[in-house]
């Protein structure tokens, strides 16, 4: 037995990433559904880069003291 394929084995996959990006995408900046900026994915993994940044910085001064 077969397996269904919408494209092609190599296609499929890639059409299912793009699908789930496009609908998060819309869900994000449609005017019914949209989120507040802060809310939204850029400005968590903003605060995210930021936290981790920080992070980092008081790791090597610990770690190196001069």
């Amino acid at each position: 037995m077969t397996l269904p394929v919408l494209l092609s084995r190599g296609l499929d996959p890639f059409l299912g990433v793009f699908t789930g990006f496009f609908a998060y995408y819309l869900h994000e900046t449609h005017p019914r559904t949209a989120l507040a900026p802060e809310d939204r994915l850029s400005a968590l993994l903003q605060w995210k880069w930021t936290q981790q940044q920080e992070n980092r910085k008081e790791h090597v001064l610990v770690n190196n003291p001069a």
